[in-house]
């Protein structure tokens, strides 16, 4: 493709007269923008052309790079190949790192406070105006920030930036590419990151209680004078306050179960009392959440406990796990690649002007943008953080300026550590980072707690896990384009004239060769297994493909383990005598390493000991633990599973291709390991949803009967504190629920005609949630030109290409938008306001009758636990809809069969309506016509 020629810089009279940005340039480039079937194209003259979506496809793969809004992106909804574009989103990355922007127009134009455009003409000036604003701000800066960004910018430019002939320019380059010792320079931004310091361990936290009065006045401090009367909330937070009293006896924690309806400010409502506790006794509460939006809207709501930055970046730690940071090491690596052609130049240094400018090194829900990731690809971006669990820890030449590390520092000293459910049990199963566990944990979104546990406690022996294990083990092994750091190149230097350790090293890495190896989907597919675990999962493939009831219809495929084919006890003895002799070299070598603390504790300097602390217990983590678990699994298919368990085979497919084939352990019940791990040895635990409780049954201790199953309350010695404060909203006057009565939920047509009059019914502003993926699938093809010929935009899970919470942001920020998704859309939305004001169900969302759940089916009460699940998640999806005391909703249920006793899920006084589509259609637009 041509680059474009440069214009003179855009009439502004606000900077016309700024000789800094004399030199900005707009590429004389035509513009491209448009959605389902409309297509606009601006030439860089003016004129302007309504395009085809095929005239669209000529035009991006044409001889001149146009401007564009997430190229890959666009190219995805015109069916094509990603292709060289001015993509203004790179622009943005560049000019303005780390910082939040939705990647579309009207994204950018908020971002840098633009009119917003509601045309596709629009659309396209905005564009042009973002560009001229991103050039504009890159011209003015100054010292070392115009100095590092023109260096990047010179990396950029050899790598054929796009963008690079305006960018230089703007920064003062007009000889084009700068002169330096050493181009890659601009991109070891590790040099230039400030180090983290040692201090001696913090001591253990206070037992001070806090009393209800404590909590209240601490609520009004931070509600501030202004602040309207909300009873509700001050009563919630004293009653919560019980989780931070002192306890009594070990193993006997204070549980609080308190159930908050919508509206009564749970979130300020447990901050009041742990915020008063993490002051009184110095020590950190955690702040537990499922998803990643809730914490980003705890972080924003602890300014008003913190409202000096200083000061909240010392005392408020968002903790996530090791993958989710940027690994130093990794990133060096990949920029050693540029000069080689094995990394792109200009993915290298959008990367490193983020990684300069980020607050912690989040790449995953902090301030890193998932949409760079869409754009750069995973290779260059996410897949540079640690993975694979392959850190050296301080034997790295980056230990002193690792993100990972310095956010587990701070959070050792901070009053507040907002983290994810997963996170905290992994933590206190493995007994926290250093050998300390928090004593204080508040657990919201607690109606997640169970499958949160499940996912965390639970094992799997199969292809992609066993690989990992050897390559975690062994490294990178020939013919693999891996980048894997085995085991030996970790710790070598760590163990070096230790014999007893180099001798386990050996046996392991020796031992670990029999775990399948690179290409072994191809292997068990063709049926030529290499090693024991291969011969192994060729025969669970076997089984699963011979007894699955739902046949082979391209999607993932489960079976029970009982009874086995031919040859598979023999298999699975073979299998667990090579994981046998693997486990042995691994208790060895972390024998030796603990012996080596003790022999040597007069000789160690601590960061030696923290890297053989932190080597066992990646050990025990990443080998002893599922090897323990894989072994017992073997067992278990020549004799009785052990009742608290429910095992099975399945194959894992993407598209119509195996993924994963493996062996499946989870516990029927996953509240007992949480309980024992997370639960008993602390103080204090809040728990705490607006959708804690079934709602059947009337007042009294039914409704709480499970509540308790679901989160551990049950497997405790001491009954937990039960609250629950009603919501504030009126219901019955803000919403509408239709049960539409006259479409065929298996008639595409009819499901994808009922999403499209109701969407148009409400002026946009809807969710649709699907049981099926393939379904949504079929209704956004059916239904987004439709919509789009009305001016309203369909986003759809599984369809564009964004990751799902940046479709959530989208939603949220453009008020007449619709969304398609499924279970984790439910869970991840929170838009007040109009910007949700109807839910559409395909169907009724009964659990999956897979093994598992029959398993707890049979386990938790049979039908009622059936119900009980289809309940909550009808419960917490209306919930949704009215989020302030001025929202107004309409939810609508497609499927004729919900059965009237799971109407017990709306709050009492809403009436559902049974009624064709068309009265559903006319309900829903009278009813937000009042809004």
């Amino acid at each position: 493709m041509a680059v474009p020629h440069y214009t003179a810089a855009m009439s502004d009279p606000a900077t016309a007269n700024d000789a800094q940005t004399a030199a900005v340039r707009l590429p004389a480039a035509p513009v491209l923008v448009g959605g389902a079937r409309h297509w606009l194209w601006l030439s860089p003259d003016g004129e302007v052309e309504d395009l085809t979506a095929d005239d669209a496809a000529r035009r991006l793969n044409g001889a001149t790079l146009p401007m564009v809004c997430h190229g890959r992106a666009l190219a995805r909804r015109l069916r094509c190949n990603p292709v060289q574009v001015l993509d203004v989103l790179e622009l943005f990355a560049f000019a303005r790192p780390a910082r939040f922007c939705l990647p579309t127009p009207r994204g950018l134009a908020r971002a840098l406070d633009l009119a917003l455009p509601h045309t596709l003409e629009a659309e396209a000036e905005t564009l042009l105006e973002a560009a001229h604003a991103l050039l504009t701000h890159l011209a003015r800066l100054k010292g070392r920030d115009a100095e590092r960004a023109l260096a990047a910018a010179g990396v950029m430019a050899r790598g054929h930036w796009p963008w690079a002939p305006a960018v230089l320019p703007a920064l003062g380059a007009a000889a084009g590419v700068p002169d330096g010792r050493n181009p890659l320079d601009a991109l070891r931004v590790w040099r230039r990151l400030p180090k983290w310091e040692d201090e001696a361990p913090p001591p253990s936290p206070g037992t001070l209680p806090v009393e209800p009065v404590e909590a209240r006045a601490q609520l009004v401090r931070l509600l501030g004078d202004t602040a309207e009367d909300r009873p509700q909330q001050m009563d919630y937070a004293a009653a919560v306050s019980a989780a931070f009293q002192p306890r009594e006896k070990a193993g006997e924690p204070h549980l609080v179960l308190a159930e908050a309806g919508t509206g009564v400010g749970k979130t300020l409502g447990y901050v009041a009392p742990a915020s008063v506790w993490a002051k009184k006794n110095e020590g950190p509460v955690w702040i537990s959440t499922f998803t990643r939006n809730l914490q980003r809207q705890l972080d924003a709501e602890l300014d008003r406990l913190y409202p000096d930055p200083v000061e909240k970046a010392r005392k408020v730690v968002v903790r996530k796990g090791r993958e989710n940071y940027l690994c130093l090491l990794n990133f060096q690596e990949a920029v050693g690649r540029v000069a080689t052609g094995g990394s792109d130049p200009v993915a290298m240094g959008l990367m490193a002007r983020w990684a300069e400018a980020t607050r912690d090194g989040d790449m995953v829900g902090g301030d890193f943008p998932a949409w760079l990731t869409d754009i750069l690809g995973r290779a260059q971006t996410t897949d540079l953080t640690d993975t694979r669990g392959e850190c050296v820890y301080s034997a790295c030449e980056h230990y002193g300026k690792c993100f990972i590390e310095r956010t587990a520092r701070r959070a050792r000293r901070a009053e507040i550590v907002i983290a994810n459910h997963a996170l905290v049990m992994v933590q206190a199963a493995l007994g926290g980072d250093d050998g300390g566990l928090p004593t204080r944990y508040v657990f919201d979104e607690g109606h997640h707690l169970f499958s949160a546990a499940d996912g965390a406690f639970s094992a799997h022996l199969s292809g992609q896990e066993t690989e990992d294990l050897r390559r975690w083990l062994v490294g990178a092994e020939s013919g693999s384009r891996s980048r894997a750091r085995g085991l030996r190149s970790r710790i070598g230097d760590l163990i070096g004239g230790d014999e007893e350790a180099t001798e386990s090293l050996d046996a392991l890495v020796l031992a670990a060769r029999a775990l399948p190896g690179t290409g072994w989907r191809q292997r068990l597919g063709g049926g030529t297994p290499v090693g024991p675990a291969e011969a192994f999962l060729t025969l669970v493939r076997q089984q699963v493909l011979a007894r699955d009831g739902s046949g082979d219809t391209g999607y993932s495929l489960e079976t029970a383990t009982q009874p086995p084919v031919p040859g598979l006890l023999d298999a699975a003895e073979a299998l667990d005598g090579a994981l046998k002799r693997l486990h042995q070299p691994v208790a060895g070598l972390i024998r030796a390493l603990h012996a080596k603390l003790d022999n040597e504790a007069d000789e160690l300097d601590t960061a030696s000991r923290q890297r053989i602390e932190a080597t066992c217990r990646s050990l025990e983590r990443r080998a002893t633990l599922p090897l323990q678990a894989w072994r017992s699994m073997l067992e278990s298919l020549n004799r009785e599973i052990p009742g608290q368990f429910q095992d099975w085979m399945s194959i894992d497919r993407v598209s119509g291709q195996d993924r994963d084939v493996g062996l499946h352990r989870h516990w029927v019940d996953p509240t007992i390991p949480f309980a024992q791990a997370v639960a008993e040895p602390a103080h204090g635990v809040l728990v705490t949803s607006a959708t804690l409780r079934d709602g059947v049954g009337g007042e009294g201790a039914d409704e709480w009967a499970g509540a308790e199953a679901r989160t551990g309350a049950n497997h405790l010695p001491v009954p937990p504190v039960r609250t629950a404060v009603a919501s504030p909203f009126a219901y019955a006057e803000q919403t509408r629920v239709y049960v539409v009565n006259d479409v065929n939920r298996n008639s595409p047509d009819q499901v994808s005609a009922a999403y499209r009059a109701l969407f148009e019914a409400s002026g946009g502003g809807a969710l649709g949630l699907f049981t099926a993926i393939h379904r949504l699938r079929v209704v956004y093809q059916r239904i987004a030109p439709a919509l789009e010929d009305q001016g309203l935009t369909l986003l759809a899970q599984h369809v564009d290409p964004l990751d799902t919470g940046t479709l959530i942001d989208i939603f949220r920020a453009e008020e007449d938008t619709c969304l398609l998704g499924t279970d984790a859309v439910r869970d991840g939305v929170d838009v007040p306001g109009r910007a949700l004001r109807l839910i559409v169900f395909d169907r009724v969302p009964w659990p999956r009758p897979d093994l598992l759940y029959k398993a707890r089916r049979h386990a938790f009460g049979g039908k009622d636990y059936e119900d009980a699940m289809t309940r909550l998640k009808l419960k917490q999806a209306y919930g949704r809809l009215v989020r302030r005391a001025g929202d107004r909703g309409v939810f609508v249920m497609l499927d004729r069969a919900l059965p009237s006793r799971l109407l017990e899920a709306f709050p009492r006084g809403v009436v559902a309506h049974r009624v064709g589509l068309a009265e559903a259609v006319a309900g829903t637009r009278a009813f937000l016509e009042k809004t």
